[in-house]
């Protein structure tokens, strides 16, 4: 029993050791030399540590943040932030999270082998959020062992090759060809912004016809634009918070310097976890590909979205700005109808807010991916906002889940074992 105790709660508790041997099941597959299992099982390792190590920057900034603009504006909202909410997550649920991630790939490599969705789902983290809002909305509406894990396995499964399947048509325009696929838990949201684009925009007039000001030209970095828009957001509501609210927190520094910090705390929170996604990814998806195309003909692995970025730079900086108008339009509309207050989340609003402008450019063009993009502002946040009200419970620390195809699903399942209660 002890043994027992120990592989449960100690190994298979941890996330990061669960996504470790899985990338060592695959080096194994693929015959690789004793040194270099151990190597791609290593790094793996300190891929997943790191990217829950940015984690926890970016939740102790985010609730500063959280803390100052509801003081400042007298306002009660709630941060969107899907890697902070997984990194608190982990605490109640990990060995169940990490769990669904292993039956999800499973189910993923049998549905890309048996159906003519040839998606393998090869974004670690995503896959993570997907099997944190499950295992989390279930357990805390009374699912428990085997049928949690199960359950969220054959959900996590499906979603793995039905959000890339969904998305290819629109891929297939912006690469102008079939070899990758899309593998960010944000498609819904892509599709409500190339639906609006198509509807209002102009395909032949693109974001990328013209360039950037040199003195805009900056822009083009994806931390120093970030920078650019969070010292703002972080300043202003500092402002109106005052000395006294921040005094509390700063540990004696001067309220504005130490607001100034956290924004920049925030952007070296995102740094130091895409420095972890990079390191995991460089070293499982080799991994998985090899199980995958030993086990899947003909499959196309399905990647994180900064991999069409370079297809459409203008278009990401555009849709950037566009969503993060719709986000804070929608911050103001959603209460006056009884909805919850969502404070915009800017990893979001960037990463997914990016994408979709790529995906409204590729259909709609500049006006597309400007007006569509207010349009996909408003839709990720009137869905966290009917996520906190509805289903309040998984409100944690004032951070709730982002990404629409993970707060789709936890919705879907929340309403659904709601009927049970």
């Amino acid at each position: 029993m002890p043994i027992l105790n120990f592989i449960v709660n100690d190994v298979l508790g941890q996330a990061s050791i669960i996504v470790s041997l899985v990338a060592m099941v695959g080096l194994i597959a693929l015959k690789k030399s004793v040194g270099q299992i151990i190597t791609g099982t290593m790094k793996t390792l300190l891929g997943f540590l790191v990217l829950i190590a940015g984690t926890e920057i970016l939740v102790g900034t985010l609730g500063y943040l959280g803390t100052v603009f509801q003081e400042g504006f007298n306002v009660e909202g709630t941060v969107t932030d899907v890697n902070a909410i997984a990194g608190i997550a982990q605490n109640l649920v990990g060995r169940e999270t990490a769990l669904i991630m292993v039956i999800a790939f499973a189910i993923n490599i049998l549905l890309a082998r048996f159906t003519k969705w040839k998606y393998i789902f090869l974004t670690g983290q995503a896959s993570l959020w997907m099997a944190t809002v499950y295992s989390l909305v279930g357990y805390m509406a009374g699912l428990r062992g085997s049928l949690l894990i199960i359950s969220g396995g054959v959900v996590a499964g499906v979603m793995a090759v039905l959000m890339p399947a969904l998305a290819q048509p629109i891929v297939r325009k912006i690469t102008g060809n079939d070899d990758i696929a899309l593998a960010h838990y944000c498609t819904f949201g892509y599709l409500v912004q190339a639906g609006v684009a198509k509807v209002v925009g102009n395909k032949e007039n693109t974001t990328e016809d013209f360039k950037l000001p040199k003195s805009f030209e900056f822009m083009q970095d994806t931390y120093l634009s970030m920078m650019v828009v969070m010292i703002p957001v972080y300043l202003i509501p500092t402002f109106f918070a005052g000395p006294e609210v921040v005094a509390e927190i700063s540990d004696g520094s001067n309220y504005f310097v130490y607001a100034f910090l956290q924004s920049i705390q925030f952007v070296a929170g995102v740094y130091v976890v895409l420095a972890g996604v990079r390191l995991l990814l460089a070293e499982i998806i080799p991994a998985f590909r090899g199980i995958a195309i030993k086990l899947v003909p003909d499959s196309k692995p399905a990647l994180d979205c900064p991999v069409l970025f370079p297809y459409a730079p203008n278009a990401v900086i555009l849709g950037f700005l566009a969503t993060t108008v719709g986000t804070i339009l929608g911050m103001f509309l959603f209460p006056a109808v009884g909805l919850a207050l969502i404070i915009p989340g800017m990893m979001t609003n960037f990463f997914a807010g990016g994408t979709a402008g790529i995906f409204g450019n590729a259909v709609g063009g500049l006006r597309g991916t400007i007006l569509g993009g207010v349009v996909h502002g408003l839709f990720i946040t009137v869905l966290p906002a009917l996520f906190v009200t509805l289903l309040g419970a998984y409100d944690i620390n004032n951070v709730t889940f982002s990404d629409s195809d993970v707060i789709t699903v936890g919705l879907l399942l929340g309403w659904f074992l709601e009927l049970f209660n």
